[in-house]
């Protein structure tokens, strides 16, 4: 009997080290993939904790340099993941996965007809409110219609932002990048000093 009561448990003990190692490598794989996540009907979910991830720069085309009609007129506050950065640093290309956030904010209560204001600091543009998120996420596979990134955009109005957004259409995001940023990975990193390294 105990010599039953023996290899019972010695089974048991086998069957819960192999499904605790199996969840430990499923937990690591999904740690070091993408960030992106899509529901069923491939919408991707709204990243979290973006604005701790790295910030590349912020560029702003204002309305009051551009007649009035600049195409993008917030800044444009560019986020992306740490490991991301690096691999991109080391080989002129972002690994399959990459999530760039690009966040903007309008330009804070303008004072100025060129859009700027005077602040202790001196006369110019200053972030004001949250106004939009657009999201590019690398996946050569899904995207490959796109050069290998797809394009998605949760809203460009204040806070809040949609829970969820479909790929854009290659007229709306991707053709531009595709028309004058191919080479350097859909991505303009002429804006970016880090990326300029």
């Amino acid at each position: 009997m105990k010599r039953h009561f023996w290899v019972a448990f010695a089974i048991l003990a086998s069957i819960i080290a192999i499904v605790s190692s199996s969840g430990t490598k499923t937990v690591a794989a999904s740690a070091s993939g993408s960030t992106a996540v899509f529901d069923p009907q491939g919408r991707l979910k709204l990243p979290t904790g973006y604005r701790r991830w790295m910030f590349l720069g912020a560029p702003l085309t204002p309305d009051g340099l551009n007649n009035g009609k600049a195409g993008f007129p917030e800044y444009h506050l560019v986020y992306v993941e740490q490991q991301n950065l690096d691999a991109y640093l080391k080989t002129g290309s972002f690994p399959e996965g990459t999530v760039i956030v690009k966040e903007l904010t309008r330009v804070l209560d303008p004072t100025f007809p060129d859009g700027s204001r005077a602040e202790p600091s001196g006369r110019g543009y200053f972030n004001g409110e949250f106004n939009g998120l657009d999201v590019t996420v690398k996946d050569s596979k899904r995207f490959a219609k796109s050069n290998g990134w797809g394009f998605f955009n949760f809203g460009h109005h204040p806070l809040p932002y949609a829970e969820s957004a479909t790929e854009a259409s290659i007229s709306e995001c991707a053709g531009c990048h595709m028309s004058f940023v191919a080479k350097t990975d859909m991505t303009w990193v002429q804006f970016y000093p880090m990326l300029r390294k």
